[in-house]
């Protein structure tokens, strides 16, 4: 019987793997036997997730600190994870931020921060990975969250420069696709909604929140913890190696609207 998504024994990086769905995808991935380097900026975190991890799936794990604005701190970080393991099979780039704002009020900086870790974030683990890993192996797979707010607007909250942002990440998914399949290579992007955390689930529950859920969700309702995972999981496989370029929404269906 063939496993059509068995990981063991390849390398995982995971961004912004201190809280939430980065979390939940580097512990889908562990699963089914990948080892995990969890990547982000509060050490203490990560090293918590990494300990957890390696206790609970049995794979190696490392934590590494890593600020994805910063260049030197990521090729660094990626230099690390190839000294250790040797290679790097998979990368999820997960680490983001959100400035919420009437359009009329957001600032230069506020626009200049989203763009610069949303999306050149993205761009800058990308680039150091494949350069690094991934085209001299002739093998990757690259999996960029974006949002549904990266393919369409909203009127719940305003946050133009992060549906900016997550909108490039779903086109710099297509250019990095086109230009990188020749390497074997795939690169896609996950676009989820409102998904349930520790940090979103006061909000989701709110009575306005259930409302929108019921209005503008065909489902009616928010996404819960794991049901991002089977998707990180196909994405990341090697069964997976003909779909590139392609951005899948885990949304509930809110953008069949």
């Amino acid at each position: 019987m063939k496993n059509y998504f068995d990981l063991k024994g390849q390398v995982a990086i995971v961004t912004g793997c201190s809280t939430g769905l980065g979390v939940q995808m580097a512990k889908a991935l562990a699963n089914q036997g990948a080892n995990i380097v969890a990547v982000a900026r509060r050490q203490e975190l990560i090293d918590a997730v990494a300990a957890d991890i390696a206790a609970e799936y049995g794979v190696q794990t490392l934590a590494l600190r890593c600020d994805i604005t910063d260049t030197a701190g990521v090729d660094a970080m990626v230099k690390a994870v190839m000294d250790k393991f040797g290679r790097i099979d998979i990368l999820v780039n997960n680490a983001g931020t959100g400035a919420v704002a009437p359009a009329e009020d957001i600032t230069d900086e506020q626009f200049d921060h989203e763009m610069n870790v949303d999306l050149f974030g993205s761009f800058r683990v990308a680039r150091a990975v494949a350069k690094q890993a991934m085209i001299p192996a002739k093998y990757g797979r690259i999996i960029n969250i974006a949002s549904m707010y990266g393919l369409v607007g909203n009127k719940i909250a305003g946050s133009a420069p992060y549906h900016a942002a997550k909108g490039g990440v779903v086109n710099m998914t297509r250019a990095l696709a086109a230009e990188w399949g020749k390497y074997n290579i795939t690169v896609n992007s996950i676009c989820p909604g409102y998904f349930y955390t520790d940090l979103t689930r006061d909000t989701l529950n709110s009575d306005f929140f259930q409302q929108n859920a019921k209005t503008m969700i065909p489902e009616e309702r928010y996404g819960e913890e794991g049901e991002l995972d089977a998707a990180a999981i196909f994405l990341a496989s090697p069964a997976a190696s003909y779909v590139t370029g392609v951005n899948l929404a885990v949304d509930g269906g809110y953008t069949c609207m």
